[in-house]
């Protein structure tokens, strides 16, 4: 890779790696429905200028009906539930439950019928992941609020099944128009909410938490993703999903001052060595595909119409956060 993709590789690793700290900070002062309201308008806005080179909305509302199923899957429903559990969570342990992801698209890819076979190495990784994440829980289950695990795990099934909807009735649309208006479909929704539910007040930390969802964790970070993919493809890109996990939890721990306790030390090494794994099939497809510039907002051909294209789509799907995001070339949002 250049000087310029190694900068960008490591600015991605931390940009979807903070929004957990953020999120944590905002829900002190705002509810769940305001941030993502505030987050979702401010990153809808700052894409416009990308949308108008890349040729308006029209295309992408003309294909309104699988926009709203992504847009409420993706963006709408994950991070108002993941806001929400961050009010009962630390938000190192929800960046490591949202690691999870890949191995959800793995069934989800399954399910719809893209994936192959899943071989031995497939196997062992699922198996890996599933007890990452039961040791996760287990081992710190007296400290864990139970109705939050519940959201962060509709969370996780949502980032794995949105890229599927991006990738099969989405992927000839240019990709900026499609985040943008999904952003701002999800700031309209949540409107009322924002005005009916005001914050009496807001600390300066809050403040600049949504201004950096906002900005940094969402506008900017699709901007460089993109930038990324088209650098060094889709493949090596989509390696920034294991380590936002460990960007997460270190923020937490260094900066809010959250346990770092046994499960989590026992389970992510766990759920990374299984995301690795399970995904491990579809990154060497996906690594034989020649990357392609992103011209005007152009998706990536890896997103293009195909059985392989969602089945490493659901498989590598990035942890935004989306966040985001928030999300591999399936550009789900991921980031939390």
């Amino acid at each position: 890779m250049t000087r310029r993709s190694w900068l960008i590789f490591a600015a991605m690793c931390i940009i979807w790696g903070i929004p957990y700290l953020l999120i944590r900070v905002a829900v002190r002062d705002v509810t769940p429905g305001t941030l993502v309201f505030a987050r979702t308008a401010i990153g809808g806005v700052i894409l416009l200028p990308l949308v108008l080179r890349a040729g308006g909305f029209g295309p992408v509302l003309r294909r309104w009906r699988p926009l709203v199923a992504f847009t409420i899957i993706e963006m709408a429903v994950p991070w108002l539930l993941l806001s929400d559990a961050e009010t009962k969570l630390s938000s190192s342990l929800a960046g490591l439950l949202v690691a999870a992801v890949p191995l959800v698209g793995v069934f989800v890819a399954r399910l719809v019928g893209a994936e192959e076979r899943v071989d031995g190495a497939r196997l062992t990784g699922l198996l890996l992941g599933v007890v990452g994440v039961a040791t996760l829980v287990g081992l710190d289950f007296g400290r864990v609020d139970l109705g939050a695990l519940l959201e962060i795990a509709v969370v996780v099934i949502g980032y794995a099944v949105a890229p599927v909807i991006l990738a099969r009735r989405l992927a000839d649309l240019p990709i900026i128009p499609v985040v943008s208006a999904s952003l701002l479909m999800t700031a309209i929704g949540y409107l009322p909410y924002a005005v009916l539910r005001p914050p009496h007040s807001l600390s300066g930390e809050a403040i600049g938490s949504i201004l950096v969802l906002g900005t940094v964790c969402t506008a900017l970070a699709f901007v460089l993703f993109f930038a990324l993919i088209s650098a060094i493809g889709p493949a090596r890109a989509t390696v920034i999903t294991y380590v936002n996990p460990a960007v997460a939890v270190l923020l937490g721990v260094t900066l809010l001052g959250e346990r770092f306790t046994l499960g989590m030390a026992v389970g992510f090494p766990l759920i990374l060595a299984g995301s690795v794994l399970a995904a491990r099939r579809a990154v060497v497809r996906a690594a034989a595909a020649e990357p392609v510039a992103l011209v005007a907002g152009d998706p990536p051909q890896s997103i293009r119409t195909s059985p392989e294209a969602v089945s490493n789509t659901a498989a590598m799907t990035p942890v935004p956060c989306s966040d985001g995001s928030a999300q591999s070339t399936s550009t789900s949002s991921r980031g939390c």
